[in-house]
């Protein structure tokens, strides 16, 4: 049977490339804003504290019977919190700030390990978020990926030029009268709510290769962010076809496969442009992005 005669016939695979879908779209938008603003840093540290939300909820559910909570309502319920308190600190404290992230990062990380470490039994689930599996997605959690998709899209597209203001000249935005802290915080949280949409398809380990590599290889490609923005959504959605039907042909672990297709593609793009202008070194195009 071939993948897409698979597709068809198993309503598994084809929830997990709607899932794949659903993670691009947003992945490719939001991962634009953080490969030009540079918070990729930030960004892994909120991607990696979202085990303590995940460990915290496996807890609840398995070892105090709370069978309605879900892994995926703890992984956004702590990368939201990780991104409105790494905001506050990038705002309050930017002598520190790198210390203090690193801190936050291993926080989440570590209580989570403790949490899971007091959850009876084999956590298959837990391995599924660590390292992906888009065929574990069910059709609730879909309800809530497209949902996720929506708010992201909807707020996207109401604040997109002051986005890109922000992302290359805080200063003139502060000038203009902008509230640039309000619009960084909601921007961390938009990238909050994309982790966790690419956690259910490559997993905790590798979400930030989904989040930034699609929007690293536009940069290399155009010096129009809207044009990069297009280009990253369309390779991502890309790397979850050909990662997953992959996956199924060499029963290779989803995640991980997307993961290393999208890696390896950057690394392509990276010999064959090498002197590529791409946005990060035209910034003397402010105007320019701005009215695009």
């Amino acid at each position: 049977m071939s993948f897409f005669e698979a597709i068809m016939a198993n309503s598994l695979l084809f929830s997990a490339l709607l899932a794949g879908l659903a993670a691009s779209i947003v992945s490719g938008i939001i991962g634009s804003y953080v490969v030009v603003k540079r918070i990729v840093f930030i960004s892994g540290s909120i991607a990696h504290s979202v085990l303590g939300g995940i460990g915290f909820c496996l807890w609840l559910e398995r070892a105090k019977g709370i069978a309605w909570v879900s892994p995926l309502i703890g992984a956004l319920a702590a990368a939201v919190l990780a991104a409105l308190i790494i905001g506050w600190i990038h705002l309050n404290y930017r002598q520190r700030e790198d210390s203090v992230i690193s801190a936050i990062w291993s926080i989440g990380m570590a209580a989570g390990v403790l949490f899971i470490s007091q959850t009876p039994g084999f956590n298959v689930e837990l391995t599924n978020f660590l390292i992906g599996n888009i065929l574990w997605v069910s059709s609730s959690d879909l309800y809530i990926l497209f949902g996720l998709d929506f708010i992201v899209l909807i707020t996207v597209l109401c604040f997109h030029t002051r986005f890109l203001i922000i992302c290359f000249d805080e200063e003139q935005a502060q000038l203009q009268g902008l509230p640039v802290n309000f619009l960084y915080i909601l921007l961390l949280i938009l990238t909050a709510i994309s982790i966790v949409l690419l956690i259910e398809v490559v997993g905790v380990i590798l979400v930030m290769t989904m989040l930034t590599v699609p929007a690293a290889i536009a940069n290399l490609l155009t010096s129009r962010l809207s044009r990069m923005m297009w280009i990253a959504v369309g390779l991502s959605c890309i790397f979850c076809l050909i990662g997953t039907g992959a996956a199924f042909h060499l029963d290779w672990p989803a995640g991980a496969t997307i993961a290393l297709i999208a890696g390896m593609t950057y690394v392509t793009a990276l010999v064959l442009f090498p002197h590529s202008q791409s946005i990060l070194h035209k910034q003397n195009d402010i105007k320019k992005a701005v009215c695009d």
